[in-house]
């Protein structure tokens, strides 16, 4: 048997499955277990959303730990690595300055981290044909399943390009071994095309959010994640038809306060779209690990105070004056240190004092990351590695926008500027402001401002074509042809004997 086969094939559908972080504590159950007793069909499925919590960068793989964290928002122009010069500097200074190379160890961990998800997705479908449930029940909980290996899928073909295509669950080493689809990439389109058929069907089943169950994946949820993905493939007639019929549904609206999205009472609210959930739903500190952590404000200079975090991914210079001054998502996007020489420092919402510059290591924090450690104001049992952050994928914001982007693209820039007066009067920008560039471009800034920080901003700049201008224009060691993916990372090249090929440049 070819060696490089069978651990390519081991590593990626096999032990990967395993997670040190259940979801409710329950297993992914096997097929024969699903078929004899529903209640425990049902577990699997909750199982699978354990996936997403996943954030183990320096082990068995990562979904939304550090390693998103470093290739979402660090890689982009809105943040620095942030904390000390040297801290990391081999790992997240390497992906923020794009000098990482194939053996960077969180280009492995998101390979790994989704992978292992999809095999976890990929074995609860194969459980559910046999399960003893009716159509419409079962076909929900596909549709769930399915809705998260499309979203995995998503962020793979915009990580590194055409991937090998997993679908199944192999019958053993040797079908693993015999089936080239497992040690070879597919085309982005058709990788594109998996996507649209497992969101297609999440819509096609499940409820809307007001008949479904809180944090689950809703009709709605699909349809966003599938428009955003037509977006991509600049579909724009389906991005209109999917963006329209979610409007119409009445279903979602915009939190009237933007502050309040990030702090737990605005977790699942009316404009929620897909909610990374954690423990609040059952009293424990179950979440992303580090995700808050990583982030929190880091002890500099003087101290003399208990720091929050690593100090990692801090907002730039450059995007906290690009806000307008009468723009409130600032102050609610970026913690600002004291830097006045009065050492009043900074008061967070919670009335937690950060101290002045002297004592801190960075000049801006993520607000949107930072969760309380007050537990008179949000939940927090104690544990800074597992803070009870619910994470935004997918807000009702977003799709005000991505109509916005589509309708203009089409030629009616009424729709446009209407989307975009919407969102703009919650921020307190009045009248609609195109900051003196075309409207389909000032569209662009508005994603911006309005989702700074939560993950969007480098593929939404790749997808536009502008990725090179942007990085390179803020100092980034961009190289066009290159950097718009990540590399394949070298031990999985190893792993399947070379039959896996790398990304251009790399």
């Amino acid at each position: 048997m070819n060696r490089h086969k069978l651990i390519f094939f081991t590593s990626l559908s096999l032990m990967l499955t395993a997670c040190s972080e259940e979801f409710l504590n329950v297993p992914v159950q096997g097929a024969s277990t699903a078929a004899s007793d529903p209640s425990l069909a049902e577990n699997l499925v909750t199982g699978v959303y354990n996936s997403l919590i996943s954030g183990d960068a320096f082990g068995s793989g990562d979904t939304h730990g550090i390693a998103f964290i470093s290739t979402t928002n660090i890689m982009s122009d809105d943040a620095d690595k942030g904390s000390t010069p040297n801290d990391q500097i081999g790992i997240i200074g390497e992906l923020d300055n794009f000098l990482h190379t194939p053996t960077n160890i969180f280009v492995g961990a998101i390979w790994n981290g989704h992978y292992g998800a999809i095999a976890k997705c990929n074995q609860a479908l194969k459980a559910l044909e046999t399960a003893q449930v009716d159509e419409e029940t079962k076909n929900r909980w596909i549709g769930e399943v399915r809705f998260l290996r499309g979203y995995y899928y998503f962020n793979l073909v915009r990580y590194y390009g055409g991937v090998p295509k997993v679908l199944r669950v192999p019958e053993s080493a040797a079908d693993a071994n015999a089936d080239v689809t497992f040690q070879t990439r597919a085309t982005v389109d058709e990788i594109y095309q998996v996507i649209t058929d497992d969101l297609t069907f999440a819509a096609q089943n499940t409820p809307v959010k007001s008949k479904g169950a809180k944090g689950r994946i809703h009709k709605g949820t699909a349809q966003g994640m599938l428009a955003k993905v037509y977006l991509y493939r600049k579909n724009y007639d389906k991005v209109l038809e999917l963006t329209n019929e979610i409007i119409q549904s009445g279903e979602y609206s915009l939190l009237p306060n933007y502050a309040k999205i990030w702090r737990f009472e605005g977790n699942n609210s009316s404009e929620s779209m897909f909610e990374i959930q954690t423990g609040t739903f059952n009293s424990t500190d179950f979440g992303v690990r580090g995700y808050c952590v990583w982030q929190g404000p880091r002890v500099g200079g003087k101290g003399g105070w208990r720091d929050l975090g690593f100090g990692f991914c801090t907002p730039t210079r450059e995007l906290v004056n690009a806000y307008q001054p009468n723009d409130t998502r600032r102050l609610s996007t970026v913690i600002e240190i004291d830097v006045s020489g009065t050492y009043k420092g900074t008061i967070l919402f919670d009335g937690y004092r950060i101290p002045s510059k002297d004592s801190i290591e960075n000049f801006f924090y993520n607000y949107k990351a930072y969760h309380s450690e007050n537990n008179n104001i949000e939940p927090f049992l104690g544990n800074r590695d597992n803070k009870q952050k619910n994470i935004h994928i997918l807000r009702y914001a977003d799709i005000l926008l991505m109509q916005a982007e589509a309708a203009v693209l089409k030629g009616n820039a009424a729709l446009g500027l209407s989307n975009l007066e919407k969102i703009q009067s919650r921020a307190g920008i009045s009248p609609v402001t195109q900051y003196g560039l075309p409207l389909v471009e000032a569209i662009w800034q508005e994603r911006r401002f309005e989702l700074a920080m939560e993950h969007d901003r480098f593929f939404d700049l790749v997808r536009q074509g502008r990725a090179a201008q942007v990085m390179q224009a803020a100092g980034k060691n961009f190289v066009a042809g290159k950097h718009e993916f990540l590399p394949i990372p070298a031990l999985q090249i190893e792993l399947s004997g070379g039959r896996l090929t790398q990304n251009p440049g790399y």
